[in-house]
């Protein structure tokens, strides 16, 4: 899962957000205990602490700080694919606790905004079948499912693909 083909380097510096105090800022070593932790209490099948250590200094990996703990994150990045640059949001994930206060929200249109910086002109993520929270999420930034992988998941549960044209995206 290691990024490849990222073009160029977004500064990402903290800065106010639709969610009240809410910073997102780029991820830093620092950050990856928290992270990991929220990966654990929000997936059934947690990425590996190692896949997080991979993606630190990528512009694609963010976090979300409240009162400067993390209470969210995201690890996207962009590849070259015939002959247009995609993105790719690989994961995002909010604490528990601050679900529902707009931090996925905040997160997902940051690294929108990240990986449109950085070449992506369509953006594409996995979602689970079941999973009717994130879907509506990414439907209301603008996403279309475009197909069903059966099976996807380790537990056998189907995903959806979902895209978004980043230059129809209003932001």
């Amino acid at each position: 899962m290691a990024p490849t083909g990222l073009h160029g380097r977004v500064t990402s510096t903290p800065e106010a957000s639709d969610a009240g105090d809410l910073v997102v800022r780029e991820a830093e070593r620092a950050d990856l205990l928290a992270v990991f932790r929220i990966e654990k209490a929000v997936f059934a099948q947690p990425w590996p602490f190692a896949s997080f250590e991979r993606f630190l200094g990528t512009p694609g990996f963010l976090v979300a700080l409240r009162d400067g703990a993390v209470v969210g994150y995201a690890v996207a990045d962009v590849s070259s694919t015939q002959g247009r640059d995609l993105g790719h949001l690989k994961d995002i994930a909010v604490h528990p606790q601050a679900q529902g206060e707009g931090v996925g929200r905040t997160l997902l249109r940051r690294v929108l905004f990240t990986m449109a910086v950085n070449g992506a002109s369509v953006v594409k993520l996995e979602v689970r079948e079941r999973n009717d929270v994130a879907q509506s999420l990414y439907e209301d930034v603008g996403f279309e499912r475009v197909r069903r992988v059966p099976g996807y998941y380790d537990d056998g549960e189907d995903a959806f693909v979902m895209v978004l044209d980043l230059a129809a995206w209003q932001g």
